[in-house]
């Protein structure tokens, strides 16, 4: 996209509806450039009938409108400034909304595709990058610009010679400003990766920290995380340096000027051209004049600093999902809830050389029990992905009970289906609160049932505030075998047709597998249930076993008839029976 094309952009989807806001800033800059020009054209008179002509009317009136000047100019830029500050955070709110709402409704790949440090650094400090542009950049373009338009009417009305010596400085101001704006743009791009790694490095340092200290490597770490952090001040000091960069420029420019200008103005008043208090007031003018070209002078780098994040944030915001809602399809017809693989196949996009299932044709009859065995990689997991549509096969089809999955709303699919994973996903939240997020509706009974089925109220009744107890960070304060418990208690109060067992009781300790083996029989009674099962005990009463190696499904039966013909069944359950 070009500069124009994100600038609009910006302007129709978050700041048009602010207009009026925006326009009352513009006002109130108004009356700040108004107020400004006053101060210096009210020194002419001040000087004149005060101090040459010694004029006793105007003693107080001249200082009192000078007063009276000042204090339009302090309250019309607190006013600009408080609506602009109320209009740049609403935009920010806007464009985190949509950002978030992009993130959440994301296909899983897309999101697998980037580090989450990378999507927290385009959340906060790009979106702070195009706040800032409209909250400074935008408010100064208008405040500083009008007020400068003003004070150079004030000087003209002074001496117009004067005055065309003074604003070559203009020209001069502005061709500084697009070659640091432009250099800005690029170090700001850099700043932004560095700060997507500093955050990368952080989620990853408090997620692996138990692995840090069991291996020892908190020297190692350190040193990590001073040069992650050393690499943002860096860059955040080459911003600073940039952005100052015009301060020299315009100094010398202003030096250089004032002392032409004195010089000047010097022969002009000993030949009786220019007149004392003019030469005066047309001085304050231009020294006033220096704050808003200094400010704008460096409004470009702003802006380019802003367009550089709206580059990176506009395609997010945009990004179209491969996996449709299909909102406008018609619902899912469930009957038995057999499931069909037609030639299936399937690659992730980070990697299309490589197919994870190659030409998968299973049948999965409704209201029994199916198992999928096979080594780690053979490709089970991402098979049970494609049946709620967390991934769409590259080619081939699935279909539920004769109906293509990818042609019915995926609400409605999505409402029959529970999933136990083995990678247990909770929420810092209280325990009802997290096994509620299966069905919202549900009442605290239902809750309690749901729990009591998958043998958590034990565990939670030790909790310090029981089922009202925060478990922290994907709840860190549970064991592995609680942490799936409260999955399972999940699955209990979505209630839906089609179970997805991933290695469902991986964490949990032989007792404990035996009592939640008899809840999953209850939760799993006539319903489709597809299971992956690391303890081949599980699942001896499957209706169906597959066996999957390297993406391809190699063997298929019942328990009794796979331990005879199937090579890879035979050693799993071997090597379980040696383990055992």
């Amino acid at each position: 996209m070009t500069n124009l094309e994100i600038l609009k952009r910006l302007y129709n989807d978050y700041t048009k509806i602010f207009i009026i806001k925006i326009l009352l800033a513009v006002f109130f800059s108004i009356l700040v450039a108004g107020s400004t020009s006053a101060t210096a054209w009210l020194l002419d008179p001040a000087i004149e009938k005060i101090f040459i002509n010694q004029d006793q009317t105007l003693i107080f009136v001249i200082p009192i409108l000078i007063v009276l000047a000042f204090s339009t100019k302090g309250i019309s830029l607190y006013m600009a400034k408080v609506i602009m500050i109320n209009v740049a955070e609403e935009v920010k709110k806007k464009i985190q909304i949509d950002m978030l709402s992009s993130f959440i409704k994301a296909d899983t790949q897309q999101i697998e595709n980037k580090h989450s440090g990378k999507y927290i650094s385009n959340l906060n400090f790009d979106v702070n990058q195009i706040t800032g542009m409209l909250s400074n950049s935008f408010l100064s373009f208008f405040k500083d610009g009008l007020t400068l338009i003003g004070l150079l009417t004030v000087m003209f009305l002074q001496n117009w010679r004067l005055s065309l010596i003074a604003i070559i400085m203009i020209p001069i101001a502005s061709i500084t400003a697009k070659k640091l704006g432009r250099r800005m743009g690029k170090v700001a791009t850099e700043a932004q990766e560095k700060s997507g790694d500093l955050n990368k490095y952080l989620i990853d340092l408090f997620k692996n920290h138990k692995v840090i200290k069991i291996f020892q490597r908190e020297n190692f770490e350190n040193k990590r995380s001073e040069k992650f952090v050393d690499d943002l001040k860096k860059k955040s000091i080459k911003i600073a340096t940039v952005f100052i960069r015009a301060t020299p420029i315009m100094e010398i420019l202003t030096g250089i000027m004032i002392a032409i200008l004195i010089f000047y103005s010097g022969k002009l008043i000993m030949n009786g051209q220019l007149n004392i208090n003019n030469f005066f007031s047309f001085l304050a003018a231009m020294m006033l004049a220096y704050q808003p070209v200094k400010s704008l002078a460096t409004i470009n780098v702003g802006i380019f600093q802003g367009l550089s994040a709206g580059k990176r944030i506009i395609p997010i915001i945009d990004t179209k999902n491969n996996i449709s809602f299909n909102e406008s399809l018609g619902e899912l017809k469930l009957n038995e809830g057999s499931i069909n693989f037609s030639n299936v196949n399937f690659n992730y996009e980070s990697n299309l050389d490589n197919r994870v299932l190659k030409d998968i044709n299973i049948n999965i009859a409704g209201n029994k029990m199916t198992a999928l065995v096979g080594h780690s990689g053979s490709g089970k997991s991402t098979l049970l992905s494609l049946i709620p549509r967390i991934y769409d096969p590259t080619s081939g089809k699935v279909e539920v009970d004769g109906q293509n999955i990818k042609e019915v709303k995926l609400s409605s699919l999505r409402k029959e289906i529970s999933i136990v994973d083995q990678n247990t996903t909770l929420f810092d939240d209280t325990v009802l609160n997290n096994i509620k997020y299966a069905k919202p509706d549900a009442s605290n009974d239902e809750i309690f049932k749901a729990a009591d089925m998958a043998m958590c109220t034990d565990f939670i009744n030790k909790l310090e505030n029981k089922f009202e107890t925060k478990i922290g960070e994907n709840g860190i304060k549970l064991s592995g075998g609680e942490k799936q418990r409260l999955s399972i208690a999940r699955a209990f109060l979505k209630n839906s047709k089609i179970i997805l067992l991933d290695e469902a009781t991986s964490s949990l300790d032989s007792e404990t597998e035996e009592k939640i083996q008899k809840a999953v029989e209850k939760l799993i009674s006539n319903k489709t249930t597809i299971v992956i099962a690391h303890r081949l005990s599980t699942i001896l009463n499957s209706n169906i076993i597959y066996v999957l190696d390297k993406g391809k499904v190699i063997d298929q039966g019942k328990h009794n008839d796979l331990l005879k013909h199937s090579e890879i069944y035979q050693n799993f359950y071997n090597r379980q029976i040696k383990e055992n």
